[in-house]
This record gives C-alpha cells, structure tokens and sequence, in this order.
C-alpha cells in the first residue's frame, strides 16, 4: 500500500466488536428485503448497503449494513444489539466469527488477504476489510503501515461533526428512522413491502416529524452534555427538545452537540438554552443544520 498525505480522510478504524451475522438458506433474500427499509438487490460482494429494522409501528429495532457473499448475506451492527438483532433474525442466521477494520480513503486498500467491500459508514464512502480472526493482528499492522488508526474517542467526535446518529444515543426503540435523518441513506421508497413500512410512507406524504436530529453549538463556549432537556427562551421556557451526544470540536473550536428539537423550534439559527445537569445554569444554544460547517 502506498501513503496517502495532506488528505484527513486517509485512516482506519477497528470495528470487530460491532455485532456480525451471516444470513443463509434458500428464502434469505425474500425474508431479508421483507425486514429492513432499503432494497437488498443493491447490495453485492463488493458494495454493502445502509438500512433499518423497524416494529410494527415504524420504530427502529436496529440500524444495519448488509453486503452480498456468495449463498449468503453478511449483516453487521452496533455491539448492543447481538442478542435482540439474532433473536429477530434468528430462523435464518448465525452468528459470523470474523474480524471488520473500516478505511476511509478515497482507493481500496491492496491487502494481502481479506475481503474488501465499498461501505458508507460516514459522509462519505469508504471501504469494509473482514478477515479471519487469525490474521486481525496482521491486518491491523498492515493497514497501520500505511493510514493512520483512529480510536473509538476520535471516531466518535467525527461522527458528531458529521451529524450521524449513533445506537443507544440518537437511536433508540423510540425513533423513527426519519426523525434521525436517515432517509436518505436507509429507505428505499420504491422497494416492496416490510415491516413498519405504512408509517414510514404515511411520514413521506405528510412531510412532517414531531421531532427531527439537529446540530446544537454552545454560544458561550460551555461544555454540552447527552441528557441536557431544551428550552425555548422565547416561550416561557417551553420544553424543546433533549441532548443525546456532546464534544468539543478541535476542527471547530466549539462545544457541540447532536440532539432531538421538536417541530417549531428546530430551524437552523434558532436560539435555545440547554438546561445544565448542574448549578451553572442554561447553557445558551443555536440550532445548526447538520453536518456542521
């Protein structure tokens, strides 16, 4: 592999504690396309797709990348949902002992072995490397010979920045998938039938959400935290909304947050005040459209 300089895309991450399952048998592709919110004829052996998992009532059960690999289909997830994902899935799947290191750089790495699959995993297009779990240490030291690695810390800032929405902060078994911003990475609006899709379609007629994932920025440069409750100063203090991830940006020089703001005060340059979870009292915020500049 060749080095790549004065680009801040060129690094990689390990993700082999995310949540992998291998998908089998000869009805997976019907089974699977009823399930999720995107199309599975978009994924193959070497592109993965984005999609969502939803109940009944158009809530996500999981957030999801699915790729193509040979008589099966390769699904990973954030680690907390091992148990429930398999137990929704579990008919057809089973459980796959493999390792996941993502690359964000705009060329596919030339690995030794491993396979490689063009995946979506940030704001832009990047590339998923399994391997067998013999050779993770391999891998990981091939790769770091030439990009830079990135820890969960620093991945998690940037995934702020972006404005992309994380399991167990933004999304929860209380969000619908366009609240959190991910229609246009996860649903597929000409696909056939899947669970939760008449509220899914009802949302897009309606063009509404009661709540939708903003970009918050302190204006006093205090520090954010996930749990802060919204108000609206201009109106009695009425409840706004809620913060569910906060950092400061170096990139920014800002303290920053993602969180929900309802319908009527979530327009970009609204001004709100976050409530302090101490005795410093409200914190002072603008509503930013996402990602932030």
């Amino acid at each position: 592999m060749t080095q790549r300089s004065g680009t801040e895309r060129d690094f990689f991450l390990d993700l082999s504690a995310r949540t992998k399952l291998r998908v089998i048998g000869a009805d997976r592709f019907r089974f699977i396309n009823g399930q999720i919110t995107n199309d599975l004829r978009k994924a193959n052996e070497t592109a993965a797709i984005e999609a969502c998992v939803l109940n009944a009532k158009g809530k996500l059960n999981a957030q999801i990348f699915i790729a193509a690999l040979g008589e099966a289909f390769l699904i990973d997830a954030d680690p907390e949902l091992r148990e429930t994902l398999r137990a929704r899935l579990e008919r057809y799947v089973i459980a796959d002992d493999v390792q996941l290191f993502h690359l964000l750089t705009e060329d596919p790495p030339a690995l030794e072995s491993g396979r490689i699959v063009s995946a979506r995993r940030f704001a832009t297009t990047g590339w998923d490397v399994w391997s067998d779990p013999a050779r993770h240490e391999a891998v990981r030291r091939e790769l770091a010979s030439a990009y830079l690695f990135i820890d969960s810390a620093a991945a998690d800032v940037m995934r702020i920045e972006q404005g992309l929405p994380r399991w167990g902060r933004e999304l929860t078994d209380e969000i619908i998938p366009i609240e959190a911003n991910l229609e246009q990475r996860t649903i597929d609006y000409q696909k056939g039938c899947y669970i939760g899709q008449e509220v899914i379609s009802r949302i897009k007629m309606s063009g509404q959400t009661n709540k939708r994932l903003c970009g918050l920025i302190s204006l006093n440069n205090m520090p954010l935290q996930p749990g802060m409750n919204l108000v609206a100063p201009s109106a009695s203090g009425k409840e706004a909304g809620w913060i569910t991830s906060a950092t400061r940006s170096p990139r920014l020089g800002k303290e920053i947050a993602l969180g929900y703001v309802k319908r009527g005060f979530n327009n970009p340059a609204t001004n709100l005040e976050a409530l302090s979870l101490d005795p410093a009292g409200a914190i002072p915020v603008e509503v930013v459209s996402l990602p932030f500049p």
